[in-house]
């Protein structure tokens, strides 16, 4: 590979650029998968009752299930993130939806625990590996002054795809209570499969789009020095004729970067900032996430008559507060820029910790009181806003912008992969933990989770957390009229 220099007059010119077609198609790309990796969590936590019942799986056979996926996630991003530096972010666009497709089939048909998990996996692989292509695609390809907030934009499509799944689940269960009422059975062996084969016939169709729509990344291919396809790429990014080529000013003398750049003295700091929040972030958001509708029907609704009156009704409240994962989104994207991501990383952990409180102190109240529900849905409710305004939406952004091109997916990968390890202990750690010492322990281990996090993002903050981090020519001062935007310096 090349040095990991971006052309100064691509950049120049991707900065002056109104959003094109193409950037919106790109963008749309990016976020579709992200949407159908919302819909896959939460609709597996709908599933998750009726899952149990079908194969009488107990705590831990559940936690395997939940993290499966995240198991895979974190395989993908681990490994397919370097190798989205290597073959280009457009190829791998297109063969992870691929393989989402057959693994969400072999999902919703599997037969027994073993073939679930399985198939769960390799939907987490697919999952896992699109973090870092979709975070890479937007921040290389959009203008700088629009970046922050089209990268929360595409990743806000996960609270999308998280509410769509809860609305899948409750039309299935309402389904099957019309026509089958009474009968718990039949729910029970087909209501899941239901769910999760509607997820196969969104990833059909998010295939179907992507497959008609390649289009590489010109910082990608410029990184690589292929300054024809650069050139090309471009001028159908800006929508204007591009010819790129080196550019005349001379850049320090900076080694070739690589995968261990991570960890060397350089990239350190961008490392554990990237990773460290996000893997304490993840085990709160999926521990709470993926079982949502389980808290739920243990703490609100547990007096309802039978698995499928319990579960739909979980559902609804599911439904409710998942409305607030969107609105969280819409407060990222409209405070980023006055407050900028770090202010909204700490604050996001602080109110997350607020929440878990909230839910903590709810279980020690009398179960089905109106304080009671107050306290548990003014818990969900704080949570989820305050994630998705803060480290949810934070953490996926600062994994691309803290990079250089020439390492972004790798960097990116990596952080979403030590993610998904948080993920992992969370969802596959809940259940057996809340067995082991109960809810409201449970509950406050994960704020104490929250509040580390924000301790280390206020001590591994970077002072511009908002640019990324490329190699500054000599004389660039001279030849940039203005001060350098986006991943100049």
């Amino acid at each position: 590979m090349t040095n990991p220099s971006v052309s100064i007059a691509f950049q120049q010119r991707l900065d002056r650029s109104a959003i094109t077609p193409p950037m919106v198609r790109l963008w749309l790309l990016a976020a579709s998968l992200i949407a159908l990796d919302g819909f896959d969590l939460f609709i597996l936590g709908v599933a998750l009752p009726f899952l149990r019942q079908e194969l009488g799986l107990g705590p831990a056979a559940v936690g395997m299930v939940a993290a499966a996926a995240l198991v895979g996630s974190l395989l993908g991003s681990l490994t397919l993130g370097p190798l989205t530096d290597r073959v280009g972010r457009q190829p791998m666009l297109v063969a992870d939806v691929l393989l989402f497709v057959v693994a969400s089939a072999g999902t919703a048909l599997a037969w027994n625990l073993s073939s679930l998990v399985v198939f769960r996996l390799l939907v987490g692989v697919a999952i896992g590996a699109d973090y870092p292509i979709s975070v890479a695609y937007i921040v290389e390809n959009v203008p700088a002054r629009d970046r922050d907030r089209l990268v929360i934009g595409a990743f806000a499509f996960q609270a999308v795809g998280a509410l769509l799944g809860a609305l899948v689940g409750i039309l299935v269960m309402t389904g099957f209570s019309t026509v089958y009422p009474g009968d718990d059975q039949l729910a029970i062996h087909y209501a899941w499969r239901w769910m999760l084969g509607v997820g196969v016939v969104l990833a059909v169709g998010v295939a179907l789009v992507r497959l008609g729509a390649a289009f590489e990344s010109p910082a990608y291919l410029l990184a690589r020095g292929e300054y024809t396809a650069a050139s090309e790429a471009a001028t159908r990014l800006l929508g204007e004729p591009v010819t790129l080529a080196p550019d005349a000013i001379a850049w320090e003398a900076d080694p070739p970067l690589s995968y261990g750049d991570l960890f060397g003295s350089t990239y350190r700091r961008q490392t554990i900032l990237a990773s460290v929040p996000w893997f304490l972030q993840d085990i709160a958001t999926y521990g709470i996430g993926m079982f949502t509708p389980v808290i739920l029907g243990a703490l609100a609704f547990a007096g309802e008559p039978g698995v499928l009156g319990q579960t739909l009704a979980s559902a609804k409240g599911t439904a409710l507060v998942d409305v607030f994962l969107m609105l969280g989104f819409g407060l990222a994207i409209a405070l980023v820029k006055p407050l900028g991501a770090i202010a909204l990383q700490i604050i996001g952990f602080l109110g997350m910790a607020l929440g878990l409180g909230l839910l903590a102190v709810s279980a020690g109240l009398p179960a089905g009181g109106p304080a009671t529900l107050g306290l548990i849905f003014s818990g969900f409710l704080v949570f989820n806003l305050l994630m998705n305004a803060g480290p949810n939406a934070t953490t996926f952004l600062l994994s691309g912008q803290v990079f250089p091109a020439a390492i972004r997916a790798s960097g990116a990968g990596l952080a979403g992969a030590l993610a998904k390890a948080g993920a992992v202990l969370g969802a596959f750690g809940l259940p057996i933990v809340q067995q082991t010492m109960g809810l409201v322990p449970t509950l406050l281990l994960l704020a104490l989770l929250c509040l580390l996090g924000a301790l280390v993002t206020v001590v591994y903050r970077l002072p511009s957390p908002s640019l990324s981090v490329e190699p500054c020519p000599k004389g660039l001062a001279e030849s940039v009229e203005g001060p350098p935007t986006g991943p100049l310096c």
